[in-house]
This record gives structure tokens, sequence and C-alpha cells, in this order.
């Protein structure tokens, strides 16, 4: 078999490839730029490659993201989005990165960066797979919560619109709400929203 339908096979396999993968086949990531140039495959950001008719969900975007940052976490208005708890449609995609790391550099993905530390960080992670691609995405209540500690970056009638729809729709309790608002030490800030649902 050749290297190229190698690259082929692999890419009908998984979906999305980085070039990082193909080298871990033992294979150079040349192969990867002929097929991009004969419009086989597209380059949708550094270094991520998908078949140019593939199926695309809405969720690819994620998807890409996923293979760009594996440490990262979708958070705020695109975990929202994701559990389609909000009328707004973000154009980037909000991830959660340590603190330490430094932020990737990417032209071709619209990433809106957001640095955690600690529990605040490492609670609240659920892994979806989407496009056979594990996407790490914060829980529906970790989100919320989170929306009321960077609402100076969202707004806080964004914040406020999640919590009452989360909320109406029974799709968390108010034990988790509680839970996350202490890590992330917003409890007195949450605290009159959460009473008046009650």
């Amino acid at each position: 078999m050749s290297k190229t339908q190698q690259v082929l096979d692999y890419a009908r396999e998984k979906g999305i490839i980085t070039a990082k993968d193909i080298e871990a086949q033992g294979i150079h990531r040349e192969y990867l730029k002929r097929l991009e140039q004969q419009g086989i495959l597209i380059r949708s950001a550094r270094g991520i490659y998908t078949f140019a008719d593939a199926e695309i969900t809405e969720s690819h975007t994620l998807v890409e993201t996923a293979k760009r940052v594996p440490r990262g976490v979708v958070c705020l208005l695109s975990s929202l989005s994701f559990y389609e708890l909000t009328t707004q449609s973000p154009f980037e995609v909000w991830l959660a990165i340590p603190h330490k790391h430094r932020s990737p550099k990417d032209n071709l993905l619209p990433l809106r960066i957001v640095y955690m530390s600690g529990q605040s960080l490492e609670e609240g992670i659920e892994n979806h797979q989407i496009e056979g691609v594990n996407v790490r995405v914060y829980s529906l209540a970790k989100t919320v919560v989170d929306c009321f500690k960077f609402r100076n970056k969202i707004g806080l009638d964004v914040a406020l619109e999640a919590l009452r729809e989360c909320w109406r729709e029974r799709r968390c309790s108010m034990d988790e709400l509680w839970h996350y608002a202490k890590i992330c030490r917003v409890n007195n800030v949450m605290r009159p929203y959460l009473e008046s649902l009650t």
C-alpha cells in the first residue's frame, strides 16, 4: 500500500487528522501537503486536515479545537451553544486552558482563550465523542457558574439567561450549581439569583 493510500485510509477512519498523527504512523507530513494541493484534503487549521468533501457537523470547529489544543476545555458561550442553552451563536470557540500555558497561535482557528487553574480548571469536565474525536466540554452546571465568574467578559445578561433556562428546563440541580459556585468562588455573587429561583 502506498503512503498516500495509508494517509487517505487513516483520514477516512479518523475524520480529522493532524500532521503529528501522520508522523506517528511513520509517514512524512509532506504527503498531507500533496493531498491538500490535489484538493483531496483541506487544511482547516495549523497542522489539521480533513477530507474536502467530509460531512461537517455543527460541532466541527469544536473537534478541530480539541485536536489543536488537547488540554483545552470548551467553556462559556461555546459550551452554552453546545448544550443548546443560548440564542447566541459564538463565532469563536471559547476555550479554557491552564494559567501557565501559552495561548495557541492560529489564524485559521478562531479561539477565545480563558485562563483557569486548580479545581476551577479541573472540575466538571465531560468527555463527548464528536465525529470520532474526544472533545472536553464543561458540564452545564459548571458552565452556568463560569458565566457568572466571567460575567465581565460575556455580560451578566448572558449569565442570567443561562441560569434561568437551565433551571426552567431542569437540566441541573441547585446542589450542582452551589458546588461549582463554591469552587469558582462566586457563591456570594450567585446567592441572590439562586435564592430567587427557589
